[in-house]
């Protein structure tokens, strides 16, 4: 059929494909500017010719692919997760020195009462076992500005929204906070976003459970805080919610 098309003058026009801006899909152009690529002035024009017609789902779909490509930064592509499974318990390193240990408590004690309750267990030949920590990261990405406002992962979720900093600070973080719960991480001082729009739509239009925030005792994470509650207000939603704050020394403030 015969329709307008844009025309661009590859002379004139910035670096897009291999150094020249090309017009490889005539499908997607509907003749008002869909497909105008970042030219300067005097680069563009249209012209009437012979081309297929203008083809919407293939624009959309275009358009879905880019936001969610097949290929590229894993970032950029959301997944369910198994949030870990606990490995074969592995032989402590220091396992000689752990049974010496309890040796010397024995002698002093007289019994074995004198053990430490939180020591490592010694198995059947006189090994001491450590369990071998796993990740309980439930999905992906974990970033409050790459996540998706809805994935399958939201389904019956109970949230962890937290400040990147907790996670190096406290360092039972996955088995105390992220276990079973699907983690947004992020930091209102570094990121120039505001995250509660997003986490908004995350907890208006997904079937959240409770959401539970995790943030640092420094003033810079009040902003993660406000954001959440705001988002809880604005979903009209009554949801369980709580917030603990870790100090810059690891430990759950009161």
């Amino acid at each position: 059929m015969i329709r307008k098309i844009i025309h661009i003058d590859e002379e004139k026009c910035i670096d897009m494909v291999d150094g020249k801006a090309k017009l490889v899909r005539e499908h997607f152009c509907d003749g008002f500017g869909d497909c105008l690529p970042n030219c300067p002035t005097g680069a563009i024009s249209f012209e009437e010719r012979e081309a297929p017609a203008y083809d919407e789902a293939a624009v959309k779909r275009s358009q879905q692919e880019k936001k969610h490509p097949a290929g590229g930064c894993p970032g950029s592509r959301f997944m369910k997760l198994g949030g870990g499974n606990p490995g074969p318990a592995a032989p402590f390193a220091g396992q000689a020195a752990v049974k010496a240990g309890m040796t010397i408590a024995n002698s002093a004690a007289g019994s074995a009462s004198a053990f430490n309750s939180d020591a490592p267990e010694a198995g059947a030949a006189g090994q001491v076992y450590l369990a071998k920590p796993v990740s309980r990261l439930e999905q992906w990405p974990c970033q409050i500005r790459l996540l998706p406002t809805q994935a399958p992962f939201y389904d019956g979720a109970k949230l962890l929204i937290a400040a990147d900093c907790t996670a190096y600070a406290y360092a039972n973080m996955h088995e105390d906070f992220m276990k079973g719960k699907i983690t947004l991480v992020g930091c209102p001082k570094l990121d120039p976003v505001d995250y509660s729009e997003k986490l908004t739509a995350i907890i208006r239009d997904n079937d959240v459970k409770s959401v539970t925030i995790v943030r640092m005792e420094v003033p810079c994470c009040g902003g993660l805080q406000r954001a959440a509650e705001t988002a809880l207000r604005a979903s009209g939603k009554f949801i369980p919610w709580q917030v603990v704050t870790i100090s810059r020394d690891g430990r759950i403030l009161d």
